[in-house]
């Protein structure tokens, strides 16, 4: 569907039909399907759009563009003042950040007062803080107001402010009070009383607080848009439904970045040595815990000379612990993500991950007895017994791999959290790597004593 509204948008840009025609039919489109025609277009069409449409839709189009980089520089920079200027303050930051210095020092002078204040703003915060992802593109009364001037001011500012569905209310002091829901007003009498439209308790966000810290506070509320406030309780902002989802995704990817052992989410437009320089710590500390794992297989190096078919299944041994570690990885940083998390519901976790790679590990163990001891005694030459008792170390090496591994994978992310550093940063390579050298020891140390010492195989 997407991909017809594009082709549409193109054709009806080529279509040579009058300037007017064009736009009118435009307006049937999505900004965002615009802008995907956009990058389609040649740069002589483009410019030609730029001149036919209004300032205020060229922005809303920008905003829904990847890489708005590559067209800004075809306007000239009177008109980019201007798209700047009706843009919502959280995407003009956005746009300024894709442009060359050389233009923003042509832009400064010429961009509204009130747009480079909330440019500064938003600057002001770091990147992890909420007030970084602010708008002001919000309605705001004063709660001293009655029904009919609260309708009036409404009016007023709609038409600069689209975030129209939740108005915000302050007191006399210029502090955030409450909120009223744009169908309360509506459908509220002349008569009725202002107060009592207002929810004095409704949910806000403070601009200093960590973004990680209330993914899961705004997932919760599920609103359209919460306030922002600054120490004093002043708002000075809203954080969108939009920016919240945009919130949550970075969330995202910088957790699944740190589960692949880098420090931060990579893209194609970063450097070779960008990428190196976070890829090479972790990679650093890997390489001395991989050191680790093979000097702990040379010390069983006398149990593969006696028994050399052992080595045959040291990889699915591997292979099945890590698997297991970063699953309980993935399950216990999902968890910890509820701040409000008991001891007793972290026991309760740590139980069920335990009970979890018992009943697997039992299972997957017995499938490997009988089907390994089918295929040594078949394949390998074994008698039916010596057989079927290697088979069985495999199996059991590989339940003590799985529940440990899953003890693993639970407390490390756990330890983690509670000294007060990211539980993502105990990435898969790092859980992949300790469980290696657990699957290990538990495997060759169980055939040296259960298969050599006590059954005198070799």
């Amino acid at each position: 569907m997407k991909r017809v509204f594009t082709e549409e948008i193109i054709g009806i840009i080529r279509s040579g039909l009058k300037d007017d025609v064009i736009v009118e039919r435009l307006h049937d489109y999505h900004e965002n399907d615009i802008a995907q025609a956009l990058e389609e277009l040649s740069k002589e069409e483009r410019m030609k759009l730029y001149d036919i449409l209004e300032t205020e839709w060229i922005s809303e189009i920008l905003s829904f563009m990847d890489e708005p980089k590559k067209y800004i520089c075809e306007m000239s920079i009177d008109k980019l003042a201007a798209v700047i200027n009706e843009m919502d303050s959280d995407d003009a930051v956005d746009l300024l950040e894709d442009i060359d210095e050389s233009v923003k020092e042509k832009l400064r002078p010429i961009l509204n007062e009130d747009v480079k204040a909330d440019i500064r703003l938003i600057n002001s915060y770091e990147d992890d803080e909420i007030g970084s992802l602010i708008t002001t593109n919000y309605i705001c009364i004063k709660n001293s107001l009655d029904i009919r001037q609260a309708t009036q001011e409404l009016i007023r500012q709609a038409g600069d402010n689209d975030n129209i569905s939740t108005i915000y209310v302050m007191d006399d002091q210029d502090k955030f009070c409450g909120a009223i829901d744009l169908k309360d007003l509506i459908v509220a009498r002349k008569n009725d009383d202002l107060d009592a439209l207002i929810i004095y308790s409704y949910p806000y966000l403070m601009d200093r607080e960590k973004i990680s810290d209330n993914i899961e506070k705004i997932k919760d509320y599920a609103e359209d848009s919460l306030p922002v406030l600054n120490d004093k309780k002043e708002i000075i902002g809203i954080l969108t439904a939009q920016d919240v989802i945009e919130a949550v995704d970075d969330e995202m990817g910088e957790d699944y970045a740190k589960l692949a052992g880098l420090s931060s989410e990579e893209d194609l437009r970063e450097t070779t040595r960008e990428s190196m320089k976070k890829r090479l710590p972790w990679l650093v500390v890997l390489l001395f815990l991989g050191m680790a794992v093979s000097t702990v297989v040379g010390a069983f190096e006398g149990v593969v000379a006696v028994l050399p078919i052992v080595i045959c299944f040291q990889s699915l041994i591997l292979d099945m612990a890590g698997n297991v570690g970063t699953q309980s990885l993935a399950v216990t940083i999902r968890v910890l993500m509820d701040e409000e998390l008991s001891a007793k519901d972290k026991a309760t976790l740590i139980m069920k991950e335990v009970k979890v790679g018992f009943c697997n590990g039992t299972l997957l163990g017995i499938l490997a007895l009988i089907f390994l001891g089918v295929y040594i005694h078949l394949f390998k030459g074994y008698g039916i017994v010596a057989a079927f008792m290697i088979a069985g170390c495999v199996g059991i090496s590989l339940l003590l791999a799985m529940i440990i591994s899953s003890l693993v994978g639970t407390l490390v992310p756990m330890f983690f959290h509670k000294i007060k550093i990211d539980p993502a940063v105990a990435s898969g390579p790092l859980i992949t790597t300790v469980n290696d050298l657990v699957a290990v020891i538990t495997y060759y140390g169980l055939a040296w004593g259960l298969l050599i010492q006590v059954m005198h195989m070799g």
